[in-house]
C-alpha cells in the first residue's frame, strides 16, 4: 500500500495540495495511493505520556494506516528551516520500530522560498535512517510552491513536470 502524507496540519496546504497531485500521477499508472494528511490528527496526541507507550485510541486508525503501508511519499513543506513538528509527532506518536523499519519512502520538499526545503529534506532524511527506512535516493525540492499549481491544483512549469515525472516513475519502480 501507498500512503502521500501532507505534512502539516495547516488546513487546505500546499503540501496537500501536492499530495494530491502525486496520487492523480501514481494511480494514473495502474496503483493506489491514499493520503494521509497531518491535518486530520487527533488533537490528544501531544502529551508527554506518550512516550511511555500510552498512545491515545483516537491515534489507532492513523497507526494503522502507518502500519499496512509498505511504501510512504512525504510531502513535506519547509518551516523554520525544517520540517513541521507535526511531523515529528506523528512519527514519535507512532509505533516503533515495526511502523517504518525497512519500509521504503521518497521525499518531496516544497516551499514558498527559493530552495523548496532542502534543509528540512536533510533533517528528515537523517531521522528516516534512524527508522530503517529505504530512502528513493531521488528527492525532490519545490521552491515558489505558491507558482507551481494552476487553478486545478496540476503543476505546470516544464521543470518542475520533468523531475516530478522522474521521482514518481522512480518511486513507482522502487
Amino acid at each position: 500500500m501507498i500512503t502521500i502524507i501532507a505534512s502539516t496540519n495547516r488546513a487546505n496546504s500546499y503540501s496537500l495540495q501536492t499530495a494530491r497531485y502525486y496520487q492523480r500521477m501514481i494511480e494514473k499508472s495502474g496503483l493506489e495511493a491514499s493520503i494521509l494528511s497531518l491535518d486530520l490528527l487527533p488533537d490528544d496526541i501531544i502529551h508527554a505520556d506518550m512516550y511511555d507507550k500510552q498512545k491515545p485510541a483516537s491515534f489507532e486508525p492513523f497507526q494503522s494506516i502507518i502500519t499496512q503501508t509498505s511504501k510512504f511519499l512525504f510531502i513535506i513543506p519547509e518551516y523554520n528551516g525544517s520540517f513541521p513538528g507535526i511531523l515529528k509527532v506523528m512519527v514519535d506518536t507512532c509505533r516503533f520500530p515495526e511502523s517504518f523499519y525497512g519500509k521504503k519512502a521518497g521525499l518531496v520538499g516544497i516551499s514558498t522560498g527559493k530552495y523548496g526545503n532542502i534543509r528540512g529534506l536533510d533533517h528528515f532524511t537523517g531521522i528516516c535512517h534512524y527508522l530503517n527506512i529505504n530512502l528513493l535516493p531521488l528527492k525532490i525540492h519545490i521552491p515558489y510552491i505558491h507558482k507551481e499549481l494552476d487553478a486545478e491544483g496540476n503543476f505546470f512549469q516544464p521543470d518542475t513536470l520533468k523531475f516530478t515525472k522522474q521521482q514518481i516513475d522512480q518511486f513507482i519502480a522502487f
